[in-house]
């Protein structure tokens, strides 16, 4: 009995050697789970790195590119000139800032010895295209440019048939005030004056000024028609008219050279301000100016003269 119980003992033993001996295959087993454990734990450390890269590329600064090895542009000898005397055909145009730009005129005006209160205008192209190649009709506009460069007002002629409304619009700085008779004399010329506002009821009276007048003829987009006259006459006679000609430019005066940078460049964005804000503009073009070219004009006996 004893020797079987050894027997038995032994047997059970070696059963257990055996057992651990293929302890690898159980661990293999308990490991299975593992991997996905590793797996789970991989895809958070890929978000994690992906969270860092995009924060790094965030923060990451715009690289200054060095034209001096890259192959020269297409038709000119280099990017930029070495020396401080150039022929500038021959390399690209600069393109300079705004305030850059107005430093460059004070600076031109000096070694120019040009009269230091020439005007300063302003070149926009627009960009008048729409979806199904349809374009932009060109608008007139008028601004209040925060400062004013002219030193007279500008006379606003009022048509209305009301008594009180004449005596208001005089009361208010009007030039001229009245009803049907003064179709007459604007027509051969007796009567003339900068901007021409009426009320609406007045408008079909005005029919025959509209070859005499043509973009100056009142309008309701333009401001020029409203029942509230002394709000009128406040936007015409000191407000800013500009206007796109040739389709898509705007070629208007903001400022004179003899004013400080901070106004000059004030009335720069105001104006800019306005053209991007304009209705029919920015419902179909979020961006609606393309470029922009500031230049001085003298004005002399023999004609014009322009400076950029």
């Amino acid at each position: 009995m004893a020797t079987c119980t050894r027997t038995v003992w032994k047997v059970f033993t070696g059963c257990q050697r055996q057992l651990r001996a293929r302890g690898p295959a159980h661990t293999g087993v308990s490991q299975m789970s593992v991997p996905v454990r590793t797996f789970a734990a991989v895809r958070a450390m890929k978000k994690e790195k992906k969270k860092e890269e995009a924060e790094k590329e965030v923060k990451k600064e715009k690289r200054v590119i060095d034209d001096k090895d890259r192959h020269k542009p297409y038709g000119k000898t280099a990017w930029a000139p070495v020396d401080d005397v150039y022929v500038m055909r021959f390399y690209p145009r600069t393109i300079h800032g705004a305030a850059d730009a107005i430093d460059l005129l004070k600076n031109f005006q000096v070694l120019d010895f040009t009269p230091k209160n020439q005007a300063v205008f302003i070149d926009l192209k627009l960009d008048m295209k729409l979806e199904k190649k349809k374009r932009v009709d060109q608008f007139v506009s008028v601004v209040h440019l925060p400062h004013p460069f002219r030193t007279t007002e500008n006379k606003v002629l009022v048509f209305t048939e009301d008594e009180d409304q004449v005596r208001e619009a005089q009361l208010h700085g009007a030039m001229l005030a009245g009803g049907a008779e003064l179709i007459q004399p604007i027509l051969d010329d007796e009567i003339s004056a900068d901007f021409y506002v009426a009320v609406p009821e007045i408008l079909q009276k005005l029919v025959a000024l509209k070859s005499k007048l043509r973009k100056k003829f009142p309008k309701s987009k333009r401001g020029s028609v409203g029942v509230d006259v002394p709000k009128m006459l406040d936007l015409f006679k000191t407000g800013h008219e500009y206007l796109v000609e040739d389709e898509c430019y705007i070629r208007t005066q903001i400022a004179t050279l003899d004013m400080n940078k901070h106004q000059i460049y004030e009335n720069l964005k105001n104006i800019v301000s306005d053209v991007c804000s304009h209705d029919r503009l920015t419902r179909d073009r979020s961006s609606s100016v393309r470029s922009c070219r500031l230049r001085r004009v003298k004005r002399c006996g023999s004609g014009v003269k322009t400076f950029y």
